[in-house]
């Protein structure tokens, strides 16, 4: 025995002596288990006993103990099943973050059950009894004060690698000695099934393997195993010879049979792939195997990667267990549990991108379970007859699932993904059953024969094909970058897309059309969870995708807004699960941060999760500050009301030239796409503002006085007379009804621009530029407008002439406050004054010299927009389209600039959150105006004496 064993005994002895109290004795029992790892005790080692664990809409629950990041344990009392507690130790390893802990132990004082989450769900990584510890120490390798590997024995994914990695092998093989391709991926399959199915006794135990090895000694494989898989196939049992109890496996995989002659080297792998331990591969993963198999250029064309089982279960736990459990729990009479029980087993759910069919299959696990579990509420609660009534069989199926597969081999592969689940799930279910010590004598379907599945998986394009009605849709859609789809699917396909999805924007990520498509399938009250690249939030994509659903009645339950992919593709993805109907409650989003697989995890609850699936803060409790009420500094542009009011430019100047037109109440008139969209920006009409001429006044402006006579009174005159017809027929019913005279008021002013704004207008005559950005957008671009220019109401305006202002705007810390506190158009962040700008805390004590680096940064920023856009012939939209691609930007690191003076001007430290510094001086400066102190508002600060260096000349003029 190793010195290091001798605590590790001592430790096995003390345990003996404990009751197995799980209140009285499972702290100390914690303690001493971290001494015999060479710790002082928990405490030293940096652990926290009954560390409490929040979950959505649940009280607080507490962990016997969090040892960040490496270890939760969850004790139970002696002789516990511990399985009966899996669910709970997941959900709160789901929930303990950021930090989550890599490994999860339940402990009932004389076994230890290891999970690794990450690695597989369901089966413990390893189970080692008390009184074997001190030989079985490796296991908890991860327990030491310098952590080691952990040495597992029951790696359900190793054995899964392995035997996938083997059986591919076979097939590489195989196809690179001229075998058809697709009968040498049917033979791979079909072995799969035979080496699988002699390790759960579905064949004679044993028996594919001596086949294999009477092959090895001379017998030909086109014969014997070519003849075990017609006899699989064979609805009439062999009456002697070597086949003689193999029973019917039905069609599917089976229904063709190409036998082939393998070479010894070739039934050498075959032997040595049926020498791994079977029963314990993972079919959730058998994507190692469709991966494998296929060649990097057709694996990257469709975007068939494999999940890990712990991401499927951020689909399928929201998805699909968790309303199906809250309905379970609610429901308390014979009836409602009877009708609940037949609606489940009608349930159906669809994968329309299903690859191997991992996701299929832990959903069907998952309907088995709570099957069970509705019939063991009313073996519980009901009497004989009840129960009669119910019934014993288990009649939850795999016909309920269904899926859509481009690739043909991913079809076979999944059908044999949902072949073994069938088996798997009925061992399931009987450890359930013990588990839960139920009286429950549930009947079972015979695994054999298995259910054919032709009808229910199909090879098509999910795109193009029909769909067959789901209450659930899930899955992970095949992904791929939107600069390169031209190039991957060619210009014929993506033109067929585009005809067939016209809504959806052309740069979209492929993967947008099955979220945007899922959502239009989904019946009123059905669920959806989808895996995508993490652009589903960011720009067009979410404007193809969350936008539509959300905007379409849709509501996001639950939400990973980034995270590290758990496959093979080096790629950040997102995932929503969303009901196509209302949910009140607390929402959850998790996001990662960083960029690997072990990098923390954080979790926000919020009431309404949007289609950014942003975890910002919510600042919606900030409030309006008088010193930015009252500053006037912050506008909507003018709103013309007709299109009589506006002229081309050169209408516009030919007017002006020969002089039938005064530049008095002709004015250049800019647009948000004026802003945005033109090289150089600049506005593309005139408008005529009469205002604050009266009607005479005008009229002494023939011509364009005309204009709007002929153009803009005679509808007005119509609006107004069909508000009057309204108004007399609301008066008619109700003599107290408020009339709306929004119309007339119009009509008594035709000559002006529907709302003009003087105040606006008044202050930007007084300036010699201001600073506007469109009202509706998706990046925040502020530009300097000179005073000869009105701005439409598509613009937000801000009356402040100085570069600091400028670069307080043009921040990524206002920016972040816009994102977080404005409203939305088509999902767009639209600017309002009152929720943004009134709410925005300006720096309250920057000094002269940080007020000078935020404006030598702005300008900086700006030179560099101009000189950009000239150089590239781009428009502002252009140039920041830039920042969606990878790599060196200069744009944003003229940006970063900027933000590093402007974080310096409000005394942000590095480590502070924008959201959360922006609230809490929110919050402050609040307070302080309740009491009449003194607030910084928008502008230049008190420190700033002389404002003229703080005013260049750069801005937008007519061209």
């Amino acid at each position: 025995m190793t010195a290091a064993a001798d605590p590790i005994r001592q430790f096995v002895d003390y345990a003996k002596t404990l009751s197995g109290d799980e209140k009285g004795e499972a702290q100390v029992f914690c303690d001493r288990l971290f001494k015999a790892f060479g710790h002082a005790g928990y405490k030293e080692a940096g652990a926290t006993l009954e560390y409490r664990v929040k979950g959505a809409g649940k009280s607080t629950r507490f962990a016997d103990l969090l040892w960040r990041p490496r270890l939760l344990i969850e004790m139970k009392k002696r002789g516990e099943k511990l399985q009966r507690h899996y669910s709970q130790a997941f959900e709160y390893w789901l929930d303990l973050v950021p930090h989550r802990p890599k490994y999860v132990v339940l402990c009932n004082f004389d076994e230890f059950w290891i999970y690794d989450f990450d690695l597989q769900l369901n089966d413990p990584v390893d189970r080692v009894a008390i009184a074997d510890l001190p030989h079985r120490s490796t296991a908890f390798n991860f327990l030491y004060p310098i952590e080691k590997k952990p040495q597992f024995g029951n790696n359900r994914v190793d054995v899964t690698r392995a035997a996938a990695d083997k059986v591919a092998a076979v097939f590489n093989s195989l196809v690179g000695r001229g075998e058809d391709r697709e009968q040498a991926q049917r033979f791979a399959l079909q072995c799969v099934v035979a080496m699988f199915s002699e390790d759960a006794e579905l064949l004679p135990r044993g028996l594919f393997s001596e086949l294999l090895a009477d092959c090895k000694g001379g017998e030909s494989t086109y014969d014997l195993v070519g003849g075990l898989f017609r006899q699989m196939n064979s609805e009439h049992p062999a009456r002697g010879g070597r086949f003689k109890n193999v029973r019917y496996f039905n069609g599917g995989v089976f229904q063709t049979i190409n036998p082939i002659e393998l070479t010894p080297e070739e039934i050498d792998l075959l032997l040595d792939a049926s020498a791994e331990n079977w029963s314990k591969v993972q079919p959730p993963i058998f994507g190692t195997l469709f991966q494998s198999s296929m060649g990097k250029v057709k694996r990257h064309a469709f975007g068939a990667h494999f999940t890990s089982e712990a991401d499927i279960q951020k689909v399928v736990l929201p998805t699909i267990v968790r309303p199906w459990r809250e309905r379970i729990e609610a429901a308390d009479s014979l009836k409602d549990l009877r009708n609940l029980l037949a609606e489940l087993r009608r349930f159906h759910i669809l994968d329309p991108a299903c690859g191997s069919g991992n996701f299929l299959y832990v959903a069907y696990r998952e309907l088995k379970r709570l099957e069970l579990t509705l019939m063991a509420k009313v073996h519980a609660k009901f009497g004989r007859r009840s129960r009669e009534a119910v019934g014993t069989s288990s009649m939850v199926s795999t016909k309920q699932l269904f899926g859509i597969e481009k690739d043909e081999f991913g079809v076979e592969l999944a059908k044999v993904t949902l072949m073994l689940a069938k088996e798997l799930a009925i061992d399931d279910s009987r450890a359930w059953i013990d588990t839960e010590q139920l009286d429950l004598p549930i009947e079972f379907d015979e695994a054999l024969p298995l259910d054919n599945l032709d009808a229910n998986i199909i090879c098509a394009d999910a795109l193009f094909a029909s769909w067959p009605k789901a209450q659930a849709i899930i899955g992970n859609p095949p992904y791929q970058s939107k600069n390169k789809m031209q190039q991957e699917y060619g210009p014929a396909y993506l033109n067929r897309l585009r005809k067939r999805y016209p809504d959806v924007p052309g740069r979209a990520d492929y993967c947008v059309y099955w979220f945007r498509r899922s959502h239009d399938e989904l019946p009123p009250g059905g669920h959806a969870g989808l895996v995508g690249t993490n652009t589903i939030r960011q720009n067009y994509s979410r404007e193809g995708g969350l936008d539509y659903i959300v905007a379409h009645g849709g509501t996001i339950t639950e939400a990973v807004s980034t995270q590290v992919w758990s496959g093979d593709a080096v790629v950040h993805v997102s995932i929503a699960n969303w009901v196509k109907g209302e949910q009140p409650g607390k929402k959850k989003i998790f996001t990662q941060a960083g960029d690997l697989r072990e990098s923390p995890w954080e979790v926000f609850e919020v009431e309404r999760i949007g289609p950014a699936l942003s975890v910002s803060l919510d600042v919606t409790e900030a409030q309006r500050l008088r010193v930015n009420i009252e500053s006037g500094a912050c506008y909507q542009g003018q709103t013309h009301g007709h299109e009589g009011f506006l002229l081309t430019i050169e209408e516009a100047s030919a007017m002006i030239k020969c002089g039938k037109a005064d530049v008095g109440v002709l004015f250049p008139y800019l647009t948000g796409d004026d802003l945005l969209s033109h090289n150089p920006p600049a506005p593309q009409r005139f408008v005529i503002d009469f205002q604050p001429r009266n009607m005479l006044a005008a009229s002494r402006y023939d011509t364009l006085f005309s204009r709007l006579k002929s153009s803009v009174l005679p509808t007005r005159q119509q609006a107004a007379a069909k508000e009057t017809a309204r108004n007399e027929e609301a008066a008619k019913e109700n003599p107290k009804a408020k009339l709306n005279q929004h119309h007339q008021n119009f009509l008594n002013r035709w000559w002006l621009l529907s709302y003009p704004r003087p105040e606006l207008t008044a202050k930007i005559a007084s300036m010699p530029r201001y600073i506007a950005c469109a009202r509706v957008t998706k990046r925040p671009i502020f530009q300097f407008v000179s005073k000869s220019i009105r701005p439409s109401d598509a613009l937000q305006v801000f009356t402040l002439a100085d570069d600091y202002s400028y670069g307080i705007l043009q921040s990524g810390i206002h920016w972040a406050w816009f994102m977080a506190r404005c409203s939305t158009l088509k999902g767009d962040f639209r600017y309002t004054s009152d929720t943004v700008f009134d709410s925005f805390p300006w720096p309250q004590s920057p000094t002269l010299q940080q007020a000078k680096d935020v404006a030598k940064a702005s300008l900086s920023l700006r030179q560099f927009h101009r000189q950009a856009m000239a150089e590239n012939e781009w428009s502002l939209r252009e140039l920041y389209r830039t920042l969606d691609l990878p790599g060196h930007n200069p744009l944003k690191t003229a940006q970063d600039k900027l933000d590093t003076a402007v974080r310096a001007a409000y005394g942000m430290k590095a480590r502070d959150a924008v959201l959360s510094f922006l609230l809490a001086l929110n919050a402050d400066l609040a307070g302080k105006e309740a009491s009449m102190q003194p607030v910084i508002g928008p502008g230049l600060p008190p420190v700033v004496k002389q404002a003229a260096p703080f005013i260049t000349d750069d801005c937008i003029g007519q061209e």
